[in-house]
C-alpha cells in the first residue's frame, strides 16, 4: 500500500523536473534539425523491417477546460475537421513518399484536442485516408481518446466497425464544484454511458483518465469519484497530476490559483485515490497508470515488456512512431521530429510541398543508452544495468558507476532499495518516480535558470 510521506521529504523532492514521455525531453529539440535532417531519419527508418507506430493529433475541442496541458484548439464549428482532413491527406502523401516499403501498423492512436469532436463521417474519412497508405495489421491496437460530453453512441459504433479496440475516456473529477472550476461540465451518467457503447460496440479495453491537484479537490470527494467511476467497469485507470504550467500555458490562470492544493494535499489525493484502487484489485503501472493484475499491461510489466512512449504505456512497443497532424512529434530512426506548433504554420508547410517539421534532434549513442535506463524505470519500478550491458555494453556499467552516488541518498530517504547491479523502487518511492529519474538525466542542469517544467510530486 502507498505510504503518505513525511512533509520533509514533500519540501525535499518537490521541485521541477520532467515527465519523461521521452529523452532527451521535448525542451532539447533544436530548429537547427529540419527537413534534410527529417529526410535522413525517414531513408533509415524505411529500411527497417517492422511495423509502425501511427499518432494522429486532432486538435479540436469544443470546449477549452482551464487545466488543459494539450496542444488544443477551442471551437465549435465541425466544418473546420474537414479543412484539417485535407491538410492531413496532403501531409500522409508528403511523409510515405520517403516511406515507400514502410507500410505495415501494429498500433494507431488518435490523440488531442478531442477525436470524437470529428462527426461519423470525417472519422471514417480519417480511416479511409489512413489505410489508403498503411495496412494494420491483425491484432493491431487501435486507440483513441474521447471526451464523453461530445462522443455518441453512433460514433462508438463506426468507430468499432473501423477495428478500434482500446478507449481512452477522459473525467478528471465528478465533483461539480470542481468541474465548475475547470469549465469541464460532466455527468456521471454522461460517462458511464459512453463506456457502455464502447463495452457494446466492441471495443476490447476501457481506460478512464482521472486528474489530481485540481482546484477545490477534497480527498473524500475525490474518492468518491474513483468508487463511483469503479462501478462503471474500466480496464485500467490513469491517475495524472495536474501540471500547472502558465507560462506554457496561459488558459490556465483561469482557474481560481488560491484553491489550488498544495503539495501535501496533492500527494493525499493521489495516495488515497491509489490505495481504493488497490482494494478492487488495480496495481500499479509505472508512474500514474494502474490495471488489474490479469491485464496485459500487468502481465508485460511483470515480464519486463512494458514499454512507454508519447502515447503513453503499451504493450506493443513498435521500433519507430510516425506521427501526423500540427504539433506531433515523430519518434524514427533515433530522431524525434515536431511538426509546427501553429496550424497556420503546418498548413502553410504542407500546402508548399514541404515536410512540416518545426524542430527535432538527433539521439546519440549516450541518449539512447540514458532513455533506456528512464524508461525501463518508468514502465518496470526497477533499474537493472544487465539488460542495458547487453546493448550498450561497458557503457551501460559506467553510467550505473556514474549515478550510484546520487541514489544513495535517495536510498537513505526510503526511496529505492539497492542490489547488485540495480535497485528497486520502493512504494514510497513510487512518489517520486521522476525524481528517481533525473540522475540519470545529462541534460537537466541546463533548465535551472528558467521554469521548463511542472513540479515531480
Amino acid at each position: 500500500m502507498l505510504p503518505i510521506p513525511p512533509p520533509e521529504l514533500l519540501e525535499k523532492y518537490s521541485r521541477p523536473g520532467p515527465r519523461y514521455t521521452s529523452y532527451p525531453p521535448a525542451t532539447e529539440f533544436k530548429p537547427e534539425f529540419g527537413v534534410p535532417q527529417t529526410v535522413e531519419r525517414l531513408e533509415a527508418a524505411d529500411a527497417v523491417d517492422a511495423p509502425l507506430s501511427i499518432y494522429v493529433h486532432l486538435p479540436f475541442c469544443a470546449e477549452m477546460c482551464r487545466f488543459c496541458g494539450c496542444n488544443a484548439i477551442a471551437t465549435r464549428d465541425r466544418t473546420r475537421a474537414d479543412a484539417y482532413l485535407d491538410v492531413l491527406a496532403r501531409e500522409i502523401d508528403l511523409w510515405t513518399a520517403h516511406l515507400p516499403h514502410r507500410r505495415r501498423v501494429n498500433q494507431l492512436h488518435l490523440g488531442g484536442g478531442t477525436p470524437t469532436f470529428l462527426t461519423v463521417e470525417q472519422l471514417r474519412r480519417l480511416h479511409a485516408l489512413i489505410t489508403r497508405s498503411f495496412r494494420i495489421e491483425p491484432g493491431a491496437e487501435l486507440a483513441l481518446e474521447v471526451d464523453p460530453v461530445v462522443t455518441t453512441a453512433e460514433q462508438l459504433e463506426v468507430l468499432g466497425g473501423l477495428g478500434f479496440n482500446r478507449l481512452s475516456a477522459g473525467v478528471q473529477d465528478l465533483d461539480p464544484q470542481v468541474q465548475q472550476a475547470t469549465n469541464r461540465i460532466q455527468s456521471a451518467e454522461q460517462t458511464e454511458a459512453v463506456l457502455k457503447a464502447a463495452r457494446a460496440s466492441g471495443f476490447e479495453s476501457v481506460n478512464v483518465d482521472l486528474m489530481y491537484g485540481l482546484p477545490y479537490q477534497k480527498v473524500a470527494v475525490f474518492t468518491d469519484t474513483v468508487r463511483r467511476v469503479l462501478d462503471m467497469g474500466p480496464d485500467r485507470f490513469a491517475l495524472f497530476g495536474f501540471a500547472y504550467v502558465p507560462w506554457m500555458k496561459p488558459h490556465q490562470r483561469l482557474l481560481p490559483q488560491s484553491h489550488l492544493p498544495d503539495t501535501a494535499a496533492r500527494v493525499e489525493l493521489f495516495v488515497s485515490a491509489a490505495r481504493v484502487l488497490e482494494e478492487r484489485g488495480f496495481r500499479q503501472i509505472g508512474l500514474d497508470h494502474f490495471a488489474r493484475a490479469d491485464d496485459p499491461l500487468s502481465r508485460a510489466q511483470a515480464d519486463g515488456t512494458l514499454y512507454r512512449n508519447f502515447q503513453g504505456y503499451t504493450t506493443r512497443a513498435a521500433p519507430d512512431t510516425l506521427a501526423l497532424g500540427v504539433t506531433s512529434i515523430s519518434d524514427l530512426a533515433g530522431g524525434f521530429l515536431q511538426s509546427f506548433h501553429k496550424l497556420s504554420e503546418w498548413e502553410a508547410a504542407v500546402g508548399e510541398g514541404r515536410l512540416p517539421v518545426e524542430r527535432g534532434l538527433l539521439r546519440t549513442r549516450d541518449d539512447e543508452l540514458r532513455g533506456a535506463a528512464i524508461r525501463n524505470l518508468m514502465c518496470l519500478l526497477r533499474f537493472d544495468v544487465a539488460p542495458l550491458r547487453r546493448e550498450f555494453g561497458a557503457d551501460a556499467d559506467a553510467l550505473w558507476e556514474s549515478v550510484r552516488p546520487a541514489m544513495e541518498p535517495l536510498a537513505a530517504d526510503g526511496l529505492l532499495v539497492a542490489r547488485e547491479g540495480g535497485f528497486d523502487v520502493t512504494p514510497l518511492g513510487r512518489l517520486f518516480l521522476r525524481n528517481l529519474a533525473m540522475p540519470f538525466d545529462a541534460y537537466l542542469s541546463r533548465h535551472a535558470e528558467k521554469p521548463a517544467f511542472s513540479k515531480t510530486v
